[in-house]
């Protein structure tokens, strides 16, 4: 019972994390990027219909990565070339997001989806109690583990993620040093925008294998409170990204063991948990802010 409860929790928790952690390169690099969510469902909706043409849930995760990185790609061409203000273009690509989705999605509504399957690893996953729970995942599973890995490294031991952090400090010091600032920014939008699909493909092909409109159900937004939360922090992410999924599964096994509490407020747990947290953060205000990238949601205009 523990066990499949662990296992549902890290099913829930998974794109949570991937895309808090695409958000999370984005906004270091200085942009705010709020269309999260319609990347998020248009990864979904790409992932799915890929999977279903072509019959395979791995070329479904590249569909739903590609679905997202050239949503993204719309924003950076909106904020970073013609220099629209990031809140509202963002918000507008999420309205948008949602309306694509469902009229590329209409055709799927009803069909079974095709299930991306766990890859056990030899001896690994026999392990007791941590080795199916573990090692026994599947694909997304390992990717989320190896991005909160891999840019950990990126942002705070390599040259290249320097530069990004400082950008997101000052884009006018970095421009001065040379740093192309435009250009790094289009690429941190870009694998924000791909990871946003990855975790969109996550809950076409894994958490919930079909499609169904609007699932991602705000999924978007709390990934960009749990960035917030985080404080910019890879490993940070991981684990309020857990906190956030065992929240989720929660209020599901509530409703399982019949509490006498209304099935909606049970389901509106997860969103009423991201208040609580982003108040909790409010109070906390002196290291937020110095965690904040300085330059983030401002546009840059190189002199000519």
């Amino acid at each position: 019972m523990f066990e499949a409860i662990l296992l549902t929790v890290i099913t829930a928790s998974t794109p949570l994390v991937i895309a808090a952690l695409g958000e999370l390169v984005t906004e270091r690099a200085g942009v705010l990027n709020l269309g999260v969510e319609g990347m998020m469902i248009m990864g979904a909706v790409c992932a799915f219909a890929t999977a279903q043409i072509t019959g395979s849930p791995y070329l479904g995760i590249l569909g739903g990565i590609l679905g997202g990185g050239l949503f993204s790609l719309l924003f950076g061409f909106l904020t970073l070339t013609l220099v629209a203000n990031q809140v509202a273009t963002g918000l507008a690509l999420t309205i948008l997001g949602l309306g694509l989705s469902g009229q590329i999605g209409e055709s799927f509504v009803g069909q079974s989806g095709i299930k991306l399957q766990p890859i056990a690893i030899p001896f690994l996953s026999q392990l007791p109690l941590v080795g199916r729970v573990l090692f026994a995942q599947d694909l997304t599973f390992y990717l989320s583990i190896a991005l909160v890995i891999g840019i950990s490294w990126f942002l705070f031991k390599s040259r290249a993620g320097l530069k990004v952090r400082a950008i997101g400090d000052n884009h006018g010091s970095a421009h001065a040093l040379g740093i192309h600032v435009i250009r790094t920014r289009y690429l941190a939008v870009l694998f924000g925008g791909a990871c946003a699909g990855l975790a969109g493909a996550q809950l076409s092909l894994v958490y919930t294998p079909q499609w169904v409109e609007n699932m991602s159900a705000g999924r978007g937004w709390i990934a960009l409170a749990l960035v917030v939360f985080a404080s910019w922090r890879p490993w940070r992410v991981l684990a309020g990204g857990y906190l956030f999924g065992a929240v989720t599964i929660g209020q599901l096994h509530a409703q399982a063991f019949g509490l006498g509490v209304p099935s909606q407020l049970l389901s509106a747990l997860p969103y009423a948990a991201t208040i609580v947290v982003l108040i909790i953060i409010s109070h906390n205000r002196r290291t937020t802010l110095i965690n904040t990238p300085a330059s983030l949601g401002k546009p840059f205009v190189p002199e000519r």
